[in-house]
């Protein structure tokens, strides 16, 4: 089953927006703190609606603690970034892929990068969009996984 991982997430509603996405499409959500707002956040919980009932939600301290994690379970870490190697319609996801994206300022951290077997990218036609809203991303990386998988 596909996962969906959120490493240091900044902006509470884009999290929010993210787990409705994940609430709406039975895809276990990840967090990986620090956090940049406290998950009981108004702006978060308001961003989810009332679908938080509906979110698998684990929440891992720190990135060390979700490494830890990661080595006792199945599947591959996917990263999405701006300077991934190819693009996320050309790559071949599979069922237990872990799709791994980074703080809206920041991206993904270069001990998370170390953690992916492969890194992709989300194609934009113009070079002056720097990159797309947290919530888009996840939202356009996870629907084209779940496509290639479930069909």
């Amino acid at each position: 089953m596909l996962q969906l991982v959120l490493v240091n997430p900044q902006i509470p509603p884009n999290t929010g927006n993210i787990a409705r996405t994940c609430a709406a499409t039975r895809t276990k959500l990840h967090l990986v703190g620090p956090l940049g707002f406290e998950i009981s956040d108004r702006t978060v919980k308001r961003a989810g609606l009332d679908y938080w009932p509906y979110v698998d939600l684990t929440i891992h301290d720190s990135i060390d603690a979700f490494i830890q994690f990661r080595l006792q379970q199945p599947g591959r870490n996917i990263g999405f970034s701006v300077r991934g190697s190819c693009s996320h319609f050309k790559f071949q996801f599979q069922a237990d892929d872990w799709l791994l994206f980074g703080s809206e300022t920041s991206g993904l951290p270069a001990q998370m990068i170390e953690q992916c077997a492969a890194t992709v990218y989300i194609p934009m036609s113009e070079p002056g969009v720097r990159s797309l809203n947290l919530s888009v991303s996840a939202a356009v990386g996870l629907f084209e996984a779940q496509r290639q998988v479930n069909g």
